[in-house]
């Protein structure tokens, strides 16, 4: 990916206002390096003049193309048909970087853009001049900030939350320079369609698509770097449902500091090729309970049975996480979400909003059904009996008051061996099945 400067003349657009008056900057005018303006790339804003300097960054989001220019208040002379560059900013700084910081710098010494700025759009970067970049804007990084007041389960424009804390009104991930968050927006409707699936795992960690839509993805975006880095930078990573609109904020979480981040493969968007994706795996941080207002599941998303199981980590392994165990697990669920489909029931996956059950149904619009799948051998039956009780009974706790009435189904691989199971889950409120007594779960 290549790194460029883009240049705004205030004599020309008055960018200033044209930010004052609440707009988003969606593009930019380019003059010539137009075949090599590719998505993903990176870029500076500087503002010409007196009084300007470095003031913005972004990515590039597509290729430069000829359109007329929607004239409005904020040009000073009639802009006509130009080349513009699709973008998104993703920070704004509160007060220009002068020219000054940076012609000191050595990195400037040799072909600089800022020796060049009166000419067209867009400018090189090098590496060296881009790391310069970076570390004026982590040096106005606001140390504390607006007071963080959404509780989880509120719900908020997006404008107005970006106008408060910061940070671009577009894309998944936005670091903000009003304060010490990045805003990560997951939205089941429509993230398939960028090849963002972002779901519950099994080992209890939500994970996240890093961003870029084209291409593989990799931690040269200032999005994923933020993510990767929150612990060390000092920033608090704010989760919320949805991408534009109203929103509702879920929580606050953080990189699983054993297991940050893993690999996968993922469609562009549009359907395109499948290309190198970014999962970060992400842990709640304290509460993230929602209140009863907040609706629990979305549509049931199939299990991948191909899934090769992550490799070992130092830390106490969980059964349904090993090998033939996974998959197992995952050919148990997907034949009950298929065998709950057929009696014409609506299968559930969890939100990012809900606890991480494998998947939940409802008999009536009222009954709430939600069941945890464990995979078994002679080996490990008692340990993964006792794990899905403790599992169902936190899940009941934090739904009961989101739904009237909530049911826990304990799927299991086939009848333990030791009978009181049944009678124990009896007890507490689960009922405890396997393939073969469908009616029980189902009735």
């Amino acid at each position: 990916m290549s790194a460029w400067l883009l240049t705004c003349n205030p004599d020309v657009f008055d960018l200033d206002r044209f930010r004052r008056d609440g707009h988003q900057l969606e593009s930019w005018s380019v003059a010539r390096y137009r075949a090599e303006l590719a998505d993903g790339d990176r870029f500076v804003m500087w503002m010409t003049g007196p009084r300007g300097g470095l003031v913005g960054r972004g990515r590039i989001t597509g290729a430069p193309s000829q359109q007329p220019s929607a004239p409005d208040e904020y040009w000073q002379e009639e802009p006509g048909v130009r080349w513009y560059v699709p973008l998104v900013v993703e920070q704004w700084l509160d007060r220009p970087v002068p020219r000054q910081h940076f012609v000191r710098d050595e990195r400037f010494a040799e072909k600089s853009p800022l020796g060049t700025l009166f000419a067209g759009n867009p400018h090189k970067v090098t590496d060296a001049q881009w790391e310069a970049f970076e570390e004026a804007f982590g040096g106005q990084q606001a140390s504390d900030g607006p007071e963080w007041l959404l509780e989880p389960g509120a719900t908020v424009k997006r404008k107005e939350l970006h106008d408060r804390y910061g940070g671009s009104r577009q894309g998944g991930i936005s670091r903000c320079a009003k304060s010490t968050n990045v805003l990560i927006f997951t939205d089941p409707q429509t993230g398939h369609q960028h090849g963002y699936f972002d779901t519950w795992a099994e080992d209890g960690t939500f994970h996240y698509t890093g961003e870029g839509q084209v291409g593989p993805q990799g931690f040269d975006s200032p999005g994923n770097a933020a993510i990767r880095d929150h612990v060390k930078l000092g920033l608090a990573l704010r989760v919320f449902e949805g991408s534009r609109g109203v929103v509702r904020y879920v929580g606050e979480f953080a990189v699983d500091p054993t297991a940050p981040y893993s690999y996968d493969e993922a469609p562009e968007t549009g359907g395109g090729p499948l290309r190198k994706v970014i999962r970060f795996h992400l842990s709640e941080v304290g509460t993230t309970a929602q209140p009863p207002t907040v609706p629990v599941g979305c549509g049931y998303r199939v299990a991948d049975e191909s899934v090769t199981p992550a490799a070992p980590q130092f830390t106490p392994p969980d059964p349904d996480l090993m090998g033939r165990n996974l998959n197992a697990h995952r050919k148990l669920q997907n034949a009950l979400a298929e065998a709950a489909r057929a009696r014409g029931l609506d299968v559930l996956s969890p939100r990012v909003t809900d606890p991480d059950f494998d998947l939940g149904w409802r008999l009536t619009a009222e009954d709430l059904t939600v069941c945890e799948v464990k995979s078994l051998t002679p080996g490990n039956e008692t340990r993964q009996l006792r794990a899905g009780v403790g599992q169902l009974l936190d899940y009941h706790d934090r739904l009961r008051e989101r739904a009237a009435q909530v049911r826990a189904v304990l799927w299991v691989e086939y009848e333990p061996s030791d009978p009181r199971w049944v009678g124990l889950c009896d007890r507490v409120g689960i009922t405890l099945a396997w393939p073969g007594r469908e009616d029980d779960v189902f009735g």
